[in-house]
């Protein structure tokens, strides 16, 4: 019997299937983060506002600083009339890194809890993002997009700022060099940029990743069961022992590695020199247990469900 002329081959069907194309762990993880971006605008749009700021107010101050005022910070002995020159700048990138720091620590905790909450983490769950990607692309935002993007900030606002403050004394008809020899901007901002990467993005990581642990696994109100625990034990060893080392602990991780040794009358710059810095038990150890916080909020993401 022949076979019939309408009938297809198997094959045929077989050659119209097309496997869906595999994409790369890069192209999930860059859109993962880009919106992460694109939903949590408050991200950018609060230390833009923060500088805003800044400059109108430095502004203000530049033009009621005329005259006499100007004058006499200029006839300053060369160490006082650096620091008199430099307060404002160093001011401005302290309150910008410390908006951008305070933006992250809210942004972690509701970075997790918060796609638990409007129920959006079943729709991201469809999705082929693992779940190491998802929270490693939400950990990406106050540790690498937020230290560099306050640099950038800081650095144009104290460059707008210079330039406000060279038309003043222009405008003054005084001494250009005077004001533009005292701010060394290149190698300042050389300092910001170093100290965002070690104290920022590397040295704050614990903090982070607490954070983030806390976000996938909190039921209810993640800025309590964040601060709370830390709280108690701090309290309980007091109590019990009459020491405040964990409190010690928790406040050397916030200010930075410099403040041990400034309270030992050593130099901020040279806790922070690559060779001090990077040889600190305190990163490494910081580091191994900010990696073990990620894990937990990676396996917490995959079996956590919405509140």
């Amino acid at each position: 019997m022949n076979t019939p002329s309408n009938a297809v081959p198997g094959s045929s069907f077989q050659s119209q299937v097309i496997a869906p194309a595999e994409i790369s762990w890069a192209r999930c993880f860059y859109w993962s983060l880009r919106r992460e971006l694109w939903e949590n605008r408050a991200i950018y749009i609060a230390p833009l506002a923060v500088a805003a700021v800044l400059l109108v107010g430095f502004l203000i101050s530049q033009i009621a600083l005329t005259g006499h005022r100007i004058r006499t910070v200029l006839a300053l002995d060369p160490a006082k009339q650096r620091a008199a020159i430099n307060e404002p700048y160093m001011i401005a990138a302290a309150l910008i890194m410390g908006t951008a720091f305070i933006v992250g620590i809210f942004y972690t905790l509701d970075a997790l809890y918060g796609e638990r909450r409007d129920r959006s983490v079943l729709f991201w769950k469809s999705l082929p993002v693992s779940d190491l990607t998802a929270v490693l692309a939400k950990l990406t935002v106050p540790m690498v997009f937020l230290p560099l993007f306050s640099f950038v900030l800081t650095v144009a606002t104290q460059f707008i700022m210079l330039v406000l403050s060279s038309v003043v004394v222009l405008a003054s008809g005084l001494n250009l060099a005077t004001l533009w020899s005292q701010v060394s901007f290149l190698h300042d901002s050389l300092l910001v940029f170093y100290h965002i990467v070690t104290v920022h993005g590397l040295w704050y990581a614990p903090f982070y990743g607490w954070l983030l642990m806390v976000s996938a696994w909190a039921p209810r109100a993640p800025f309590i069961w964040a601060f709370l625990p830390p709280f108690v034990i701090c309290l309980v060893e007091k109590v019990t022992f009459n020491t405040t080392h964990f409190l010690g602990l928790l406040q050397r991780r916030l200010m930075g590695p410099d403040s041990a040794s400034m309270s030992s009358g050593g130099s901020m710059i040279a806790s922070l020199m690559p060779h001090h810095f990077f040889s600190e038990p305190g990163l490494w150890i910081g580091l191994a247990v900010a990696t073990a916080f990620i894990a937990v909020a990676v396996r917490l993401r995959r079996y956590r469900g919405p509140v």
